[in-house]
């Protein structure tokens, strides 16, 4: 995030946490007074925690959040980059988006495009929750068999179905476990 902030010019940045994830606050308070201490961020990053909308994801409903609004989709234009966060110029990045940047910057684009399949390159978090031995957040290659997830990661046995997406997702058979994670 600190260094998005820096090659925009940016010297504020909101990390939103949404409600359900009240647990992690004190790790995160924690590691922001860390960063902040070393001297080297550049920017202030304030947290500030949502209600727990799942509409919050949406990136106008995440600033009517922050604004201390209802997490309502706004209508669009005017868009973030021109009038977002308090009507001021806004970017908005997920934390997924931003966990990328140090190894791209540390490795190059080239040693990142290698990673997963020719139309969805790099690697993708995926959430697996529900009737399995190891619940949990797992970073994988893109295109990795969506069966490797559900077994040999997560630890499912007799897995009869598998929803995808979140809640606007599908739910897939059995017999479709072979689908490659990929866009």
């Amino acid at each position: 995030m600190a260094i998005a902030c820096y090659a925009i010019g940016a010297v504020k940045a909101y990390l939103y946490v949404r409600g359900e994830y009240h647990y992690l606050l004190g790790q995160l308070t924690r590691a922001l007074e860390q960063a902040k201490a070393t001297g080297l961020l550049g920017c202030d990053i304030e947290l500030r925690e949502g209600a727990g909308a799942y509409v919050c994801g949406e990136e106008s409903s995440l600033m009517e959040s922050i604004e201390g609004k209802r997490g309502e989709v706004r209508y669009r234009p005017p868009f973030p980059p021109n009038h977002g966060l308090w009507q001021e110029p806004t970017i908005i990045n997920n934390v997924e988006t931003l966990m990328n940047v140090v190894p791209i910057l540390r490795n190059g684009a080239d040693w990142y495009s290698k990673i997963g399949t020719e139309q969805s390159k790099g690697t993708k978090v995926f959430s697996v929750s529900g009737d399995i031995e190891r619940p949990g957040v797992y970073e994988l290659p893109m295109g990795t068999p969506l069966r490797e997830l559900v077994y040999t990661l997560a630890g499912g046995k007799d897995v009869k179905a598998v929803q995808v997406g979140g809640a606007s997702g599908r739910v897939l058979p059995a017999a479709k476990l072979d689908t490659p994670l990929a866009f």
